[in-house]
Order: structure tokens, then sequence, then C-alpha cells
């Protein structure tokens, strides 16, 4: 964000008052969110801005719940935390990403057709899947001393267990990291990055799906691509927007949310030594330090639409105001959790809403589960205790996603 002179009043100019005119792209708020939030529930638990239409964001758990299950007053169309240019020829949003932008009743059977694939026992098949990528990608960091945690196997990880799942090539993996860098982290200070990022991966999934439904039906590799051409609806296949925008959901979700998860766990471990040993010593904890660090470093913002006028904690939402669903907020919220700016790798009562609350409640939670558990035990296997090389190197990006992007370590 480029930011301005002091007494600037410009919709750019840095926040002086977290409550009535946050910005959650804030350099200060993206190193140091905890703060903010701390502030905004002794004065302000539901903090409103204007800089880019109006927006309200709730830091208490209840509240952020509340709304979650709320589809009446809230709609999912607008998941994004800051929009994206809308298409001028059709007046709607460029992009649809169903289930996750969808809302009853189209939402209910647009989630039921992913939800075989990302059921437990069909994760279970993935895991030595992800052992062994996991396992590649060490073979080539655990014989130095040195590595970027982020950047060479964090990153790595997600990218290339989706794309297995979708059925496309593992050589494309460096433009899919592009992509999601491009909409994910770039495009909220460049709108245009985004939106050509996006037009880019719709094209891309296009020319796949053409490709799946060219093939005789016993000839198609058995892959989410594939799942997707073969589905009907009422004796009708899907809606080429709808099925392009769920191939881009599961491939965009799959990548920067749970690279940011397995680099905020590794940061942790990196910076709190007595948490890496005692993981490595009682390496049974590794269940309860996973959803503790999902607790702890929750990544994601999502955001609702209001649809219809009401009132939240005493706050006047009106129909087409946005709503930032700040779930890393509620999971540090006291009201809900013991000590909740400390991590208790034992934590016995965890009720979490780092994957959403609701209906949309995120269906690859499974997966991202697995994954992060996956790449926590095969770094501690193989390398050894470990500590950042150089803490003034490590950043983090912050806005739909929050999350480290390098952490240079040692050991």
């Amino acid at each position: 964000m480029t930011e301005r002179t002091a007494g600037d009043d410009s919709p750019l100019s840095p926040t002086k008052d977290w409550g009535r005119d946050l910005d959650i792209l804030d350099p200060r708020y993206v190193d140091d969110p905890f703060s903010v939030w701390h502030e905004l529930r002794d004065a302000c638990p539901v903090a409103f801005s204007e800089r880019r239409g109006r927006a309200w964001m709730p830091v208490n758990y209840d509240d952020i719940s509340a709304i979650a299950h709320d589809t009446e007053h809230f709609s999912s169309r607008r998941i994004g935390v800051v929009d994206l240019p809308e298409d001028a020829r059709e007046g709607r949003p460029l992009l649809t990403a169903p289930p996750i932008t969808s809302d009853p009743p189209e939402h209910t059977w647009a989630r039921r057709i992913l939800l075989p694939a990302f059921a437990p026992g069909r994760i279970e098949t993935m895991t030595p899947i992800t052992q062994d990528l996991a396992r590649e990608l060490l073979d080539s960091i655990a014989a130095g001393r040195r590595a970027d945690a982020a950047r060479d196997y964090a990153q790595h990880i997600p990218v290339r267990v989706i794309a297995h799942m979708l059925g496309v090539p593992a050589a494309d993996e460096e433009m899919f990291t592009n992509w999601a860098v491009r909409i994910l982290q770039e495009g909220f200070n460049d709108l245009q990055k985004s939106l050509d990022a996006i037009i880019e991966t719709l094209e891309y999934f296009g020319a796949r799906v053409d490709e799946r439904a060219a093939l005789p039906a016993d000839q198609r590799p058995d892959d989410l691509i594939t799942l997707l051409v073969e589905t009907e609806i009422d004796g009708e296949p899907l809606d080429r927007r709808h099925l392009l925008g769920t191939c881009f959901l599961l491939l965009l979700a799959g990548i920067d949310t749970t690279w940011s998860a397995i680099g905020s766990s590794l940061w942790h471990l990196a910076t709190h030594p007595e948490d890496q040993a005692r993981l490595r010593a009682e390496p049974g904890l590794i269940d309860s330090a996973v959803e503790e660090l999902l607790r702890v470093y929750s990544p994601v913002t999502m955001a609702r639409e209001v649809i219809a006028d009401v009132e939240v904690a005493g706050c006047p939402m009106r129909s087409g105001d946005k709503v930032l669903m700040s779930f890393p907020a509620g999971n540090r919220d006291p009201a809900q959790f013991e000590n909740p700016d400390e991590f208790i790798i034992d934590r016995e009562r965890n009720r979490h809403v780092a994957f959403g609350s609701g209906i949309h409640r995120c269906l690859g939670s499974n997966l991202a589960r697995m994954e992060l558990k996956v790449a926590i035990q095969e770094w501690l296997a193989r390398i050894p205790t470990f500590e950042l090389a150089d803490p003034g190197a490590v950043t983090w990006t912050g806005g739909q996603v929050r999350g480290p992007r390098t952490i240079p370590v040692r050991w």
C-alpha cells in the first residue's frame, strides 16, 4: 500500500483509528494484527471502514460465528476482502467459485459434489503421496545447514498435492504459484494484476476441461476435473462458469492457505525452542500441536456481503456493506480460549474456527490438516534442531491470507 504524508486524510493514508478507519492492508496490521484485536475488543469490538467501500470487522468469536451461520442477512457471493472489478459486459463479478461463493440452495448441491473427494478416507490415500513429496523436497534441503523454510519447503507441498488431485501436471507448479501470489498476495494493491491472473487461470482450466470432455468416459483419469466434467444436476452437465470457477477454487484455496499454515508452524517452532524440543521428545502430541498451530496462526480472513439490513453488536449494517470475517481474531478471543495468545501444545479445549464456521466451513479441512501434520513430521525427522538464521529477514503478507513468505533457518 502506498502511504501518504502525515495529516493527509486521503483513503490511502495510514489509519489513526482502527475502530473507525480499519485498514487490514496497513503494514502495521499485517505485522501485528494481535495488538489491534486487543485494542478493538476493549474499545470497539466491531471495527468499521470506508476505505474500499463500507466494511465492518467483528473481532469476537461469538459475533463472527453468528454472522457465519446467518445466511438470511449475509451472502457469500463477495468473499474477497477487496473487490475485483466487475465484468462490464455482464454487470456481475468476473469470477464465481462455487461452493465458497454460493448461497443456499445452490451451495447445498455444489458442496455435495465435492464432499466425497475430501472425505477422511479419501484423504488417507493422499497421505503417503504427501509424505513422498515432503521427503523429496527435504532431500535437497537436509544436506545443507540453511534453508528458507517457506520458499524451499512450505510453499511447494500444497501446490503439488492439489495438482495431483486435480489431475494437472506437477510441471506447472511454478505457474500455479505465480497465480496464487498475484491474486492472493499482490492483487490487493494491483487489482489489474489479480484480474489478469484470474483470467489466465480460467483459460488454463478451460483447456483442461475440454481435454477431459474429448476423451471417452472410460479413458478419463480419476481426478477432480473428471469428477466435475461428469457431474450432472437434474440431468444437465455443470454450467461451464460453475465448472471453471470450482476448478479455480480448488487450486487457489489449496495453495496459499495451507502453505501459510505450514510456514507459520515452522516459524513458530524456529522461534520457540521449548515447543520444538517437546514435539521432538513427544511425537504423540502432533495432533494437538496441529490444532493449536491452526488456532494461533489462522491464516484466512473471508468476507460476507450484507443482503438485508441488520444490527450486530449494536452496529447498523446496511445492505451492500461488507463484513470481514476475521477467523484469526475469533481464535484469539479470551472469552472463548483461556490464555488465547499463548501457544499451549497440549491444549484440550480447542474449538477454533481456523476453517471457518457454518455452512461454508472449509471442505478441505481434512486435507489441510493432513498436509500440515505430514509437513511438520517429515521436517522434524530430517532437520536437526533449527532456529531463525536472520529474524529481520522474515517477511509476512496479509489481506485475505496472512502468512510468512520468507523464513531463513539454520541448524
